[in-house]
């Protein structure tokens, strides 16, 4: 994988995925995973959330496409979770969701109100339409429940 954000003419892809944690996820576990994300995404133009409540994961995740195809195929084998259900998978985003989040761990009871300020403050409506999208996937879901 290698930074290709910031390259003239490229894009800022995303992935939205939910699944469900294996019995053993701890709080140790979700730590490992956000100090594991914050130490490795800086360096592949990668930035996102990560949701973790009720024994589910709802993840978004943006940045360079074939960063995050790489990334979603590592995701996906991890044995921390099943039943992983990809969402949206956005090939044309231009702007950025979460810029300056290299990867934050939001409380699920916490999520509703994140979505709600970031598209208060997004100017591009492909952005807020996106985040109207992700809240109305969360609303569906047990985390938002």
């Amino acid at each position: 994988m290698q930074n290709d954000e910031g390259q003239s003419g490229q894009s800022i892809h995303n992935i939205v995925y939910c699944s469900q944690a294996a019995q053993h996820i701890d709080k140790e576990s979700i730590d490992h995973i956000i100090a594991t994300a914050k130490h490795n995404n800086p360096r592949f133009g990668i930035t996102g959330l990560l949701v973790f409540g009720s024994g589910f994961f709802f993840q978004w995740l943006e940045g360079p496409k074939d960063n995050l195809t790489n990334l979603f195929e590592i995701i996906s084998a991890d044995p921390r979770h099943t039943n992983v259900v990809l969402l949206t998978k956005e090939d044309e985003f231009r702007e950025r969701l979460f810029p300056n989040w290299d990867m934050e761990l939001v409380k699920s009871e916490d999520i509703s109100t994140v979505l709600e300020d970031a598209m208060r403050e997004a100017f591009d409506p492909k952005k807020k339409n996106a985040l109207f999208q992700m809240l109305q996937e969360l609303n569906k879901s047990p985390l938002g429940k």
